[in-house]
C-alpha cells in the first residue's frame, strides 16, 4: 500500500507458448485457469491444433540449421542451458514448489537435479556419434562407416510429475542428436516449463530448435502423431486410450513411437533415467560405403 492509501497489485506474470524463438499466445486466444489452492495463480495458454502445427513448422525449418551446427557449438549451447537454469534457480525452484505442493527442500533438489542433468547431457554433444558409429568389415576394396544422424522432428509429451526434471530429461536427449522438438508441458505444472523456455530463450539455442506448447494432452497429442513432418514421438504410456490413439494416428507415417517406462517421481533422479541410450534412441544409423585406395 502507498503512503496514500492506494493499493497496488502485483504485477502478474503472463504464460504463453514458446513457438520459433517467441513468446506468444495461442492463436484461438483460449487460456485456461490455474488456482494456488482457492487463490487464482495464473492464466496458461492453451494451445490449439493450429498452434501446434506452427511449431512443427519451426522445428522443421531449424533442424539442419542445428544439425549442421558442430557439436562441440551444440554442446555449448546446452551448457549455455544449463547456466541459464542456475540463473532462475529462485523462480524455478518456486514454480516447482507451488506447482506440485512439495516442501522447499524437495523443490530445490529437483531443480539441482535438473541443472546437472542439463550439463551431463551437454557433454554428449561431441562424443555420441564416436561411441555409435563404426567402421564394419566387408569382402571388396571398400570401406563401410556406420554413422548417426538425426530423425528430424520431434514431438515430445513431458510427464507430469516430475515437471522439470522430467521435462528436460525427455528434451535433451533428441537436442542432443541434432533433432528439432516440440514439447508439451506437464499439465499437472505448466508454469515451471514456461520459466524453463524462457532459459531456452537465452542460450543461444536458434529459433525454432526447441518449441514449448501448454495445453491438454487429449487435444494436441493426436495432432503431432499424424502431423506427416513429425518424425517420432515419445511419451508416458500410462494413458492405456491415449497411448491406442497415439499409435494409430502415428502409424499413418509409419513414425518412430517411444514409449519412455513409468517412472515414479523417485525415478526420475535415479542415474538410469540419464543415458546415452535415451540420446541413440533418437538417431538414425546412415551406412556409407567409400573405395579403398589403391
Amino acid at each position: 500500500m502507498s503512503k496514500n492509501g492506494d493499493v497496488r497489485l502485483s504485477v502478474r506474470k503472463m504464460y504463453k507458448l514458446y513457438i520459433n524463438g517467441a513468446f506468444v499466445r495461442s492463436e484461438s486466444g483460449r487460456s485456461d485457469p490455474l488456482w494456488d489452492g482457492k487463490e487464482f495463480g495464473a492464466n496458461i495458454a492453451r494451445a490449439s491444433r493450429k498452434d501446434a502445427r506452427d511449431a512443427v513448422v519451426a522445428a522443421r525449418a531449424a533442424q539442419q540449421k542445428w544439425w549442421n551446427t558442430a557439436p562441440a557449438t551444440r554442446g555449448l549451447i546446452l551448457y549455455r542451458l544449463a547456466e541459464m537454469m542456475e540463473a532462475r534457480r529462485t523462480e524455478l525452484t518456486e514454480r516447482v514448489r507451488e506447482g506440485l505442493n512439495l516442501s522447499q527442500r524437495e523443490a530445490e533438489r529437483e531443480v539441482t537435479a535438473s541443472i546437472d542433468r542439463a550439463v551431463w547431457y551437454a557433454g554428449w554433444c561431441d562424443k555420441y556419434n564416436a561411441l555409435l558409429s563404426s567402421r564394419n568389415p566387408v569382402g571388396g576394396p571398400h570401406f563401410n562407416f556406420s554413422t548417426a544422424e538425426p530423425m528430424g522432428v520431434v514431438a515430445v509429451l513431458a510427464p507430469d510429475r516430475p515437471s522439470l526434471l522430467g521435462l528436460v530429461s525427455v528434451v535433451l536427449p533428441p537436442l542432443v542428436a541434432g533433432n528439432s522438438v516440440v514439447a508439451l508441458a506437464s499439465e499437472a505444472d505448466p508454469r515451471t516449463s514456461i520459466v524453463f523456455a524462457e532459459a531456452l530463450a537465452t542460450c543461444d539455442l536458434p529459433a525454432g530448435v526447441a518449441n514449448v506448447l501448454t495445453g491438454f494432452r487429449a487435444e494436441i497429442a493426436p495432432v503431432l502423431a499424424k502431423h506427416m513432418d513429425v518424425n517420432a514421438l515419445v511419451f508416458d504410456a500410462g494413458d492405456a486410450a491415449l497411448s491406442e490413439t497415439i499409435e494409430r494416428e502415428a502409424a499413418e507415417n509409419v513414425k518412430r513411437v517411444r514409449h519412455v517406462r513409468s517412472r515414479s517421481r523417485e525415478e526420475w533422479f535415479a542415474p538410469d533415467a540419464q543415458s546415452l541410450d535415451d540420446v541413440a534412441a533418437y538417431c538414425e544409423i546412415k551406412t556409407i560405403w567409400h573405395p579403398a585406395g589403391v
